[in-house]
C-alpha cells in the first residue's frame, strides 16, 4: 500500500510556485528491456540544463525541440538547446549506429549529464519518450537517479487505425492523435480515408469524389432505429493538408499508410461517378452501416482505370512503402446480374468450383491488377484478410482482422502479416470498452501476436500489431481518446515487449496517466475500479465472488442496497451468495475512491442448477458455458461481456435438472438487442417438462413479433406464465429471427440471438 501511495505521489502535481526538487522515476510504458539502477549520485535536471545534438543533423536538432517541449510540460523548465558540447549539465543526444539497432536506444544517467543514444534517430526519439515518462510533474527542478537503460522494440509494425469515413476528424485531432502515438512509441499510422459514408480525400483528377462523395444527407441516430437524424455531414481533406500531416508524422517518426478501400465500401465513389457501378445508380452516400451490394463495376475498363488513377495521386501524397486497398466485405450479387462483369468472367474462362463461385475471381482479378500497379511504383499492398481468396503474390501483406488464424494461415502461406483481430485489438468495439475493471486492458494486454507454438519461420512473416478505431459511433473527439486511452497503453506494451505482466503493468499506469491529466486528454478510468469475479459452484449451490482493486486498495462492501462507506464492510476474501440481492462496492481511499459497483444477484429455482445446451453458442459468444444461462447475473446491454450466449442459425434449446420435483409456474427470458450487429430478437418461446430428463411434454408456447427498423436496441425479457406444476427437468428453447428483412444490412440472413438469464418461478 505504501508503495503505491509513493509512486502516486511521485507524480501528481506541486504547484506552489517556488523551486521545488520532484523525483524521476523509470516507471514507463512500454517497459524497458534492460534497466540497471546503480548506487550512484543522481543528476539534477533545473533551468540551466542544456540540450546537445550534432551540429547538421536537423533530426535531432527537432528531436532536441520536441525533450525541451516535453520537459517544460512536466516540469516547468524551459532548457535551451544547442550544439555546444562543452561544460556539464547536459542531455546529450547522440546517434550510435554501430551498437543499437535502428529503433533502439540506450539511455545513461550520471550526475554529471544524461546522454541518449540511438541506433537512428527514431531510436533516440524513443529513448526521449522514455525520459519524459519518467518526470514527475513537477514545477521546478528534478532529481533524475542514476540509470543505465538498454531497449528495442519487438515489432517493426507497431500501429494504430483512423476511420475518417464514417466520421470526420479534422486536421488538429488528426495531430493530436498522432501524438498520443508518439507518446506509447508507436510508429505506424494506418489512415482509413474512403468509405461509403464518405469519402475523405481530394483527388484531382475526379473532383466529384470531394465534390459530392464527401457529403451524406444525414446520419444515422444512436438510438438504435436505423433512422437518420436528417442533418446533412461532410468533410475532406484537401491535398494540402494530408502533406501537412504526412509532414507531422515523419517528424515523430510515424509512417502514414493510407487505406483507399476497394472494390467494395465504395457508395461514396459511386454516388459522384455511378457511370462505375454495375447499373448506372443513381447512388447515394450511405448513412447506414454494414456491407452494401453495389460495389465497383470490375468488368468495366473504365473503373480500373480509375482505381489506379485514384492511387497514383495517393502514392505521390504519402512516401510509405505500404498502399492499403481494402479488398474487405464486397458482395458478389452485383457481379452476378452484371453484363459487363459476365462478359470477363466468360473471356477469362472462370467456372464455378467447390466452395468458390465464379465471380470471386473478379475481387481477385480486381486486386491483382491494382497489386501490379503499385508494385510498379515501387511500393507494395496491404489487404484485410480476405485477400487471400486467391491469386495475389506473396509480396501482398496481409491485416489479419477478422480472427488471428487468418493471420497466421496468412503467413503459413508466406504473406507478411499484421495482427489486428477484431476479438482483441477492435478500440471502438463498445461492449469491450466498457468491461468493468481491468477487463477491458487485459483484453488488449494478454494477446499474443506470435505465439512459441510457431515455427521461426511463421513467427518471422509477423511484422507487428495494430489497434483499429472505427468511427460509426464516434461523434466527438472526446469519445475518440476516450476509447483509445489508456488501452493504447497495453497495445503499446504487446508490440515493444517480448515479456509481460499484466499486474506489473497495471502499476505503471499511474504515472502515465497522471501525463494524460496534464496532457488534458480524455481517458477510461475503469483500471482503478473494482474488477469483479464470479464463480458458480454447482455442487455447494452458490455463486462465489472475489473482487480486486489496483494496489490492493480497500474496497468496502454492502448487500442490502446501501452505498458502502468505511463503516460497512470491508473485502478480505471471496463472498459467496444463496439468495437475491443488491451488491455494492467501492474502493473507498480518500481522493482515490474508484466509482461505485453495483450487481442484482437474482436466484431463481434454476440458479446454479445443472444445465446442458443442445447445440453450442457462437465460439466467439461462449460466455462460461452453459451454465451462463442460470448463474444468478443478469447481462447489462453489453453483449461482449461473458454474460451472454450468442446463437446464430440456431435455437438457444436448454435443459435444466432442477434437482428434485419443484413447483413451477413461470419462465422468464432476457435477450439483447442490437440492430446494427446482425442481434435481434426472441421470435418464439417453449416450455417442455418431464420427469425423467429424456421424455419431454410441452407445457406452453408464445410467439413473439419480429422486430422492426423502428424498434429500440436494448434489453427484452420474455415471460412465459403457465398453470403451475411439479417437475424436475425444465426444457426452455427460444428461437431466434430466421430471416432479417431487407431494410437490415444483412438481408434474409438468420440474426444472432443472444440470451443470458433463464430464471424459473
Amino acid at each position: 500500500m505504501k508503495k503505491i501511495i509513493l509512486l502516486i505521489g511521485l507524480c501528481v502535481a506541486v504547484f506552489s510556485g517556488a523551486k521545488a526538487i520532484g523525483t524521476a522515476h523509470y516507471n514507463v510504458i512500454p517497459k524497458p528491456r534492460v534497466m540497471v539502477l546503480p548506487d550512484a549520485s543522481p543528476f539534477t535536471l533545473k533551468a540551466t540544463t542544456r540540450i546537445s545534438y550534432p551540429d547538421g543533423d536537423a533530426d535531432l536538432q527537432r528531436v532536441a525541440g520536441m525533450l525541451s517541449d516535453y520537459i517544460n510540460q512536466s516540469c516547468g523548465l524551459q532548457l535551451s538547446v544547442t550544439t555546444d558540447k562543452r561544460g556539464g549539465h547536459l542531455i546529450k543526444l547522440r546517434r550510435d549506429t554501430k551498437s543499437l539497432p535502428a529503433e533502439g536506444y540506450r539511455m545513461t544517467v550520471e550526475s554529471s549529464g544524461i546522454t541518449i543514444s540511438g541506433g537512428s534517430a527514431a531510436g533516440v526519439f524513443y529513448g526521449v519518450q522514455t525520459l519524459r515518462k519518467s518526470l514527475p510533474l513537477a514545477n521546478g527542478e528534478v532529481s533524475m537517479p542514476a540509470a543505465n537503460i538498454i531497449d528495442r522494440p519487438r515489432f517493426a509494425w507497431r500501429g494504430m487505425h483512423l476511420d475518417v469515413g464514417r466520421h470526420f476528424f479534422s486536421v488538429e485531432f488528426v495531430k493530436k492523435y498522432l501524438d498520443i502515438m508518439a507518446l506509447h512509441n508507436l510508429n505506424t499510422f494506418h489512415w482509413h480515408l474512403t468509405e461509403d459514408q464518405g469519402w475523405r480525400i481530394e483527388i484531382k483528377k475526379y473532383p466529384l469524389l470531394t465534390q459530392v462523395g464527401s457529403k451524406r444527407k444525414q446520419s444515422l441516430l444512436e438510438d438504435g432505429s436505423e433512422n437518420g437524424d436528417g442533418t446533412p455531414y461532410g468533410g475532406y481533406y484537401t491535398q494540402e493538408q494530408i502533406r501537412e500531416i504526412v509532414k507531422y508524422a515523419a517528424d515523430r517518426f510515424i509512417t502514414v499508410i493510407p487505406e483507399i478501400d476497394m472494390p467494395g465500401h465504395m457508395m461514396a465513389a459511386l454516388a459522384a461517378y455511378p457511370e462505375l457501378g454495375c447499373t448506372g445508380g443513381p447512388y447515394d452516400v450511405e448513412y447506414h452501416y454494414g456491407v452494401f451490394k453495389d460495389v465497383l463495376c470490375v468488368g468495366n475498363p473504365k473503373s480500373i482505370q480509375f482505381a489506379k488513377d485514384v492511387l497514383s495521386e495517393v502514392m505521390d501524397l504519402f512516401p510509405s512503402h505500404y498502399i492499403h486497398i481494402g479488398g474487405d466485405e464486397c458482395p458478389r450479387d452485383r457481379w452476378k446480374e452484371c453484363e459487363k462483369c459476365q462478359n470477363l468472367v466468360k473471356s477469362m474462362g472462370w467456372k464455378d468450383e467447390p466452395g468458390r463461385s465464379a465471380e470471386s475471381r473478379l475481387q481477385s482479378y480486381f486486386l491483382s491488377e491494382m497489386e501490379k500497379f503499385v508494385n510498379a511504383r515501387g511500393r507494395s499492398i496491404v489487404g484485410w484478410d480476405e485477400i487471400m481468396e486467391g491469386g495475389l503474390t506473396d509480396k501482398v501483406t496481409v491485416m489479419a482482422w477478422q480472427n488471428e488464424m487468418r493471420g497466421i494461415q496468412a503467413a503459413q502461406q508466406n504473406h507478411d502479416v499484421v495482427m489486428t483481430p477484431i476479438a482483441y485489438l477492435y478500440l471502438s468495439n463498445r461492449g469491450y470498452a466498457e468491461l468493468e475493471g481491468t477487463k477491458g486492458l487485459r483484453r488488449v494486454y494478454e494477446f499474443e501476436p506470435a505465439p512459441d507454438t510457431l515455427s521461426e519461420s511463421v513467427r518471422n512473416h509477423i511484422l507487428g500489431v495494430q489497434c483499429c478505431l472505427w468511427s460509426e459511433h464516434i461523434l466527438t473527439t472526446e469519445r475518440a481518446e476516450y476509447l483509445v486511452l489508456p488501452r493504447i497503453a497495453a497495445l503499446s506494451e504487446i508490440a515493444w515487449c517480448d515479456r509481460k505482466n499484466f499486474d506489473n503493468f497495471l502499476t505503471r499506469l499511474y504515472p502515465l496517466t497522471a501525463l494524460y491529466d496534464r496532457l488534458h486528454y480524455t481517458y477510461q478510468r475503469h483500471a482503478f475500479d473494482v474488477t469483479p469475479t464470479f464463480t458458480v459452484d454447482s455442487v455447494h449451490h452458490n455463486l462465489a465472488l472475489s473482487l480486486f482493486a489496483l494496489g490492493n486498495r480497500p474496497i468496502y462492501y454492502t448487500t442490502d442496497g446501501n452505498n458502502p462507506s468505511s463503516y460497512t464492510s470491508i473485502y478480505k476474501q471471496p463472498l459467496t451468495f444463496v439468495k437475491s440481492c443488491l451488491f455494492k462496492a467501492q474502493v473507498i481511499n480518500g481522493s482515490d475512491t474508484s466509482r461505485l459497483y453495483k450487481e442484482n444477484i437474482e436466484i431463481s429455482k434454476s440458479s446454479f442448477c445443472p444445465v446442458t445446451l443442445k447445440d453450442a453458442p457462437h465460439q466467439k459468444y461462449q460466455g462460461h458455458g452453459a451454465i451462463t444461462l442460470c448463474d444468478g447475473l443478469r447481462g447489462t446491454t453489453n453483449y461482449n461481456t461473458d454474460r451472454w450466449l450468442g446463437f446464430i442459425g440456431k435455437d438457444m434449446d436448454l435443459t435444466i435438472d432442477l434437482r428434485s420435483v419443484q413447483q413451477v409456474s413461470s419462465v422468464v427470458v432476457s435477450t439483447d438487442v442490437y440492430k446494427s450487429d446482425a442481434i435481434f430478437g426472441a421470435t418464439k418461446m417453449e416450455v417442455w417438462s418431464s420427469d425423467n430428463g429424456k421424455d419431454f411434454t410441452q407445457v406452453a408456447e408464445k410467439n413473439i413479433p419480429e422486430l422492426t427498423r423502428d424498434d429500440r436496441n436494448g434489453l427484452y425479457e420474455h415471460r412465459l406464465d403457465f398453470t403451475s406444476i411439479q417437475t424436475r427437468y425444465l426444457r426452455v428453447v427460444v428461437k431466434g429471427t430466421p430471416d432479417l428483412g431487407e431494410w437490415t444490412a444483412w438481408p434474409h440472413t438468420p440474426g444472432f440471438l443472444f440470451v443470458d438469464e433463464v430464471s424459473v418461478f
